[in-house]
């Protein structure tokens, strides 16, 4: 499978959860985080993802230094995945290198970084929401692999994640995904 398809599929479902919040003020998994200020802050990554690909410099992900949402949280959500899917599907983007919040990455790393950050966070918006998350197991098994080989690469001072939490091992993907990177999904 093409790393950008399965990005594309995560988004996808993701935006089906942001197109089901009815409260905006909901707290999140994500400690200090309203629903509204998780969905900014994906939608300021993926801005910022699609910057670095183009060269260019991004903002912050802290999503209560701006807010990338105005009226429309959903329509901003979809405007930030179609040019950020636009970008990975540039020729060369998956080869060349580019600076992100983990460091220095080639563009096929970066692509990675959005799907588990998307999963991720998909996983604590369906749980903010009170809705199902529906993402692929494969694909979660795939960045599950992606994340555990990496996760020894960042320094601890870079790491966005919480250290690892036990979960079993007969778990769902998805559940198994998010302890891996420190949430509790029991």
């Amino acid at each position: 499978m093409n790393p950008v398809d399965d990005l594309s599929a995560v988004l996808d479902s993701t935006g089906a959860l942001v197109s089901g919040v009815s409260r905006w003020d909901a707290p999140t998994p994500c400690p200090e985080w309203t629903v509204r200020e998780l969905v900014n802050h994906l939608v300021l990554g993926h801005r910022l993802f699609t910057a670095a690909l183009s060269g260019a410099k991004g903002a912050s992900l802290d999503p209560r230094g701006s807010d990338a949402l105005g009226d429309d949280p959903v329509a901003s959500y979809r405007d930030a995945v179609a040019g950020l899917l636009a970008a990975f599907r540039q020729p060369g983007a998956l080869e060349q290198v580019v600076e992100v919040p983990a460091g220095t990455v080639p563009g096929i790393v970066a692509v990675h970084l959005r799907i588990v950050e998307e999963l991720v966070h998909g996983w604590d918006l369906a749980r903010a929401t009170g809705q199902e998350a529906k993402f692929e197991d494969a694909l979660v098994e795939r960045e599950i692999a992606f994340s555990a080989a990496k996760l020894a690469d960042l320094p601890p001072e870079r790491s966005p994640f919480a250290p690892p939490v036990p979960v079993a091992e007969d778990a769902p993907p998805l559940d198994r995904l998010v302890a891996l990177l420190g949430r509790s999904p029991s």
